[in-house]
């Protein structure tokens, strides 16, 4: 029942977030041009509601010669493809605010899990193990607000899959909350990194 309102939460806020961070929208798609060529939005395959793939949204923050579907943690020096403008939309998680589209559309959720990139084959079976691919992924969850990029794989998946058992709206208002105090502490966030320094017993 509640997947139910949590879609039609989902209609109105991503609605309202459109309209209210429209001027916002407007001044960060100048800086993107101003700093570097290229697209203003980057557009990549990523895993939705059972498995599906959808185009997720975001402000481009790397340099058009970064290698295409490739985690960051697996570049190589990843610092060195960002633009001055990517790095501070990363800092302060601003690239993700296209993805309030994505939500719109019902692609995406405001809360459950981060979508996978098509190709992270080692996260989306450990999710399997919580079911945790049957949901519509977020753009923010439990797991962002408990370690983000600081969590290996395994954990990250065993966290989905508390929020799989656990959802219901105060469980979604809490994930909201934290990712705002997370967003304002930069907590969590570890460029190129991942399970660097954070395990889940």
């Amino acid at each position: 029942m509640y997947i139910k309102i949590k879609r039609i939460i989902d209609i109105i806020l991503s609605l309202i977030g459109l309209i209210i961070l429209s001027p916002l929208f407007v001044i960060l798609i100048i800086a993107i041009k101003f700093d570097s060529k290229g697209p203003v939005l980057f557009k990549q395959k990523r895993v939705g509601i059972n498995k599906t793939h959808f185009n997720i949204l975001k402000f481009r923050t790397m340099r058009t010669d970064t290698p295409k579907d490739t985690p960051t943690h697996l570049l190589e020096n990843p610092s060195q493809y960002l633009t001055n403008t990517g790095r501070f939309l990363r800092m302060t998680s601003l690239d993700e605010l296209p993805q309030i589209w994505n939500i719109f559309i019902g692609q995406m959720s405001i809360v459950g899990p981060r979508p996978a990139l098509w190709n992270q084959y080692d996260l989306i079976e450990e999710r399997d193990k919580f079911d945790a691919n049957d949901l519509p992924p977020g753009l923010t969850g439990w797991a962002q607000i408990n370690g983000r990029d600081e969590l290996s794989i395994e954990a990250k998946a065993k966290l989905d899959g508390e929020y799989v058992e656990k959802i219901s709206f105060w469980m979604d208002v809490r994930c909201f909350m934290g990712t705002i105090i997370s967003v304002v502490k930069s907590d969590g966030v570890v460029e190129g990194g991942t399970g660097t320094k954070k395990e889940i017993a």
